[in-house]
């Protein structure tokens, strides 16, 4: 069935794509998160629909491509405007992707100005005279510096953003989102005048969002983290209500999976294992020493004899050290995507061993688990902490409920409480 939609999301990986529509269902709108562009009809009665691309990391021309056949299939859904969402960490290199997707969906949208902003207050990411800040931090000075595939050693966003574009890049400055929607709409106007087509926007609280939201109303493409959906919804008259969250209950066995290499989710494997959690470590370099057939067997073998006794993590996480000489052994995409298949196979092992409670830490190892799991669209529920919902889907003829985490999100004791929501 063709559903006609008010909002299309274009998400860069699958775990930003369950923060934004985490955002938006709390916030009234009725979501479908699609893995991929989606093969097969969506459920009817929806606000937005939001589709996760696996292209953060791609060369620029693959995920402008796939940027470009997922907007065509949600213009194909009616949608009135388009939102291509990226990490609050501005991942990217100096040569894309968040630059070169952005100018590629103006051309095919034919608009000639939008905005950036990846702010999201509510996780510490604030935007002042276009410097990123994580919490007190420079994005620089941040654990983003050391990064595996996308070390963020700038925290200028006009500068970073312009390194990617063809278009010139300017900048709404907090003074004018302070004064509010009249100001921003100045502003907007003064620097489409002066040839500007992208513009940094500064936000430091959520007040901020919701005096920048409205000013975007009439925009065909907004980019940005998931911080300024809060206020997106309201723009098309709907309000937040209860119960737009509520998923099946939930049941079967619970595991972790993380992949994410990030300061956040190290602290959080870290606590999960001083309470005495059952962890099963993967050493990258181990995948040289055996078969991944090989230590699959043993990853789960060992899975079965604890899953009956309480949550199971099972985790590649490492330090910056650990992972630069990783790289230097393996080389930095073998090193990657060895660990993503691994832990993808892992996944559909736990699903058979009967658990239906699945948490996945890490932007690349959510896709690399959830493409193994054949999941092509989930419901999204309760948020967990901020950025992070669980959701529900079905996985392997299983009903699955499960978290995507993005590395960088989420409090020490996350991966302990995450299961208290459910």
């Amino acid at each position: 069935m063709t559903v006609s939609i008010l909002l299309g999301c274009i998400a860069d990986d699958f775990t930003g794509a369950t923060d934004l529509a985490n955002n938006l269902v709390r916030n009234g709108m009725r979501v479908a998160q699609a893995i991929g562009i989606p093969q097969c009809g969506l459920n009817a009665d929806l606000d937005a629909v939001v589709v996760a691309l696996k292209s953060r990391n791609l060369e620029p021309e693959d995920a402008v491509a796939q940027s470009l056949e997922a907007l065509e299939y949600l213009l194909a859904q009616g949608a009135q405007q388009i939102f291509f969402k990226y990490c609050s960490t501005f991942d990217s290199t100096p040569k894309g992707n968040i630059g070169p997707v952005t100018e590629a969906l103006m051309a095919a949208l034919g608009t000639d100005f939008t905005i950036a902003t990846p702010a999201f207050p509510d996780n510490g990411r604030s935007v002042f005279k276009g410097y990123l800040f994580v919490g007190n931090q420079l994005l620089s000075e941040s654990g983003m510096r050391d990064h595996p595939l996308t070390p963020m050693t700038d925290a200028n966003l006009v500068r970073v953003m312009q390194a990617q574009c063809n278009h010139r890049v300017g900048l709404i400055e907090y003074q004018d989102v302070l004064a509010g929607a009249e100001a921003i709409s100045l502003k907007m106007t003064h620097l489409k005048s002066s040839n500007t087509q992208i513009a940094i926007v500064d936000a430091v609280t959520n007040d901020d969002l919701y005096r920048i939201a409205p000013t975007l109303k009439d925009l065909p493409l907004i980019t940005g983290g998931s911080g300024i959906a809060v206020g997106l919804p309201a723009n098309f008259g709907i309000d937040a209500h209860p119960g737009s969250s509520k998923l099946p209950p939930a049941s079967g066995y619970r595991a972790i999976i993380s992949g994410s290499c990030s300061q956040t989710t190290n602290l959080q494997v870290d606590h999960f294992k001083n309470l005495g959690g059952a962890t099963f470590a993967v050493d990258p370099l181990v995948l040289n020493q055996k078969s991944t057939e090989q230590l699959l067997k043993e990853i789960l073998a060992w899975a079965k004899a604890h899953l009956s006794l309480g949550p199971v993590l099972i985790y590649s996480s490492a330090s910056p050290e650990k992972v630069k000489t990783v790289q230097s052994l393996l080389g930095i995409q073998e090193a990657g995507s060895a660990v993503e298949n691994l832990l993808g196979l892992v996944a559909q092992g736990l699903i058979d061993l009967g658990v239906g409670q699945l948490l996945v830490a890490g932007g690349e190892t959510s896709g690399a688990c959830v493409k193994a799991l054949g999941i092509d669209q989930m419901q999204i529920g309760l948020q967990i902490d901020p950025g992070v919902p669980w959701c529900y889907a079905v996985a392997r003829n299983q009903p699955l409920h499960l978290a995507l985490k993005s590395g960088n999100f989420g409090a020490p004791e996350f991966f302990t409480n995450a299961f208290l929501k459910l």
